[in-house]
């Protein structure tokens, strides 16, 4: 078996990975540019602080303005991307669990506040998708079990 000698120079191989490069950093350049960034507009202003004012209300702890901001923008982000699709059901439902792992994970009964935050943003974010949520939500096993 024979193998076959290489034809290239080293300048041939230079101009290629100066093309190669190039492009690379072309693309970068381009792919930046077209990232959507979160803007902060006034509709995201005005809802961030009514989120605040609700979540005070409610006497929960709550995060910065421009944490609220940054996370939720003017339409509500991830959580009223699909608030009530079965995969984000199942993600809440299994945060209301014992704290135990593998076979010994039992569901338990949930103070009344525990999903009053995802409430509050579905209220002021997305409010056509809250009646099917509250209705989920009222199916849940609460209680008063935390106090005040």
């Amino acid at each position: 078996m024979t193998t076959g000698s290489e034809a290239s120079t080293r300048r041939d191989r230079m101009i290629i990975y100066g093309l190669v490069t190039f492009i690379i950093v072309i693309l970068t350049v381009i792919a930046l540019l077209l990232f959507p960034y979160v803007s902060s507009n006034r509709e995201a202003e005005a809802k961030a602080d009514q989120l605040i004012a609700a979540l005070d209300q409610a006497g929960a702890r709550t995060p910065s303005h421009d944490q609220i901001v940054g996370v939720l923008g003017d339409d509500g982000g991830a959580i009223c991307a699909n608030p009530n699709a079965p995969l984000a059901r199942a993600t809440l439902l299994t945060q209301m669990v014992n704290g135990a792992g593998g076979p010994g994970t039992r569901p338990v009964v949930v103070d009344d506040r525990v999903v009053q935050g995802e409430q509050l943003i579905i209220e002021i974010y997305c409010p056509e998708k809250l009646p099917e949520f509250q209705q989920f939500v009222d199916g849940l096993a609460t209680s008063d079990v935390a106090g005040e």
